[in-house]
C-alpha cells in the first residue's frame, strides 16, 4: 500500500512574496492617506469661520461704516474647537483669520488660515453696501502661512 502525503498550503517563499507586495502597496498609499486626513481636519477648522463669514457678509450688504479690526462681534479668542484656537477679523475689509492648533502635526499647528471677502470684480470690497460674492481662502497675500498650502482642501486654495 502506497501512502500519499497531500499537504495543502503555501510555501514560505510564496508568503514572503505576498507580504512584499502588501508592503509596497502600503508604502505607496499611506502618505496620501495622511495628507487627506490632514485636509479633512483643516476643512473642519474652516467651519469655525462660518459665523464670522455671515457677520462680514451682512455688514457689507447693510452698508455704513465698517467696524474696526477685532470688533466685528464674531471673534472668539480661545478654544473655539478641537482644531481652532481663535477666530478673528483682522482688517477693515473683513478678512477672517483662523488660528490652527491641536493637529499633533507641526506642519499645521500654530499656523493661520485666512478668508477674505471678494466683490463681483474679484477684489476686496472698497466700501460697504456691496454684496460679498465669494471668499478667497488660503491666499498668502491675505496672511495664510505658505507651509499650510499643501494641507488646504481643494475648495480653499487661493
Amino acid at each position: 500500500m502506497r501512502r500519499i502525503d497531500n499537504q495543502a498550503g503555501f510555501t514560505i517563499v510564496e508568503l514572503m512574496i505576498i507580504m512584499m507586495i502588501v508592503g509596497i502597496l502600503a508604502s505607496l498609499v499611506l502618505p496620501s492617506i495622511r495628507l487627506n486626513a490632514a485636509r479633512v481636519k483643516v476643512s473642519e477648522a474652516m467651519l469655525a469661520a462660518g459665523p464670522c463669514k455671515n457677520v462680514v457678509s451682512e455688514a457689507y450688504v447693510s452698508g455704513g461704516d465698517p467696524p474696526a479690526p477685532g470688533s466685528w462681534g464674531c471673534e472668539i479668542t480661545s478654544n473655539v474647537s478641537k482644531y481652532v484656537e481663535s477666530v478673528s477679523v483682522v482688517d477693515d475689509f473683513g478678512t477672517i483669520e483662523v488660528s490652527l492648533r491641536g493637529f499633533n502635526d507641526l506642519r499645521i499647528d500654530f499656523h493661520n488660515l485666512t478668508l477674505a471677502p471678494l466683490d463681483n470684480t474679484g477684489s476686496l470690497p472698497t466700501d460697504l453696501g456691496v454684496q460679498v460674492r465669494r471668499w478667497r481662502c488660503g491666499s498668502i497675500v491675505d496672511g495664510t502661512d505658505a507651509s499650510l498650502l499643501p494641507f488646504l482642501p481643494s475648495t480653499c486654495r487661493g
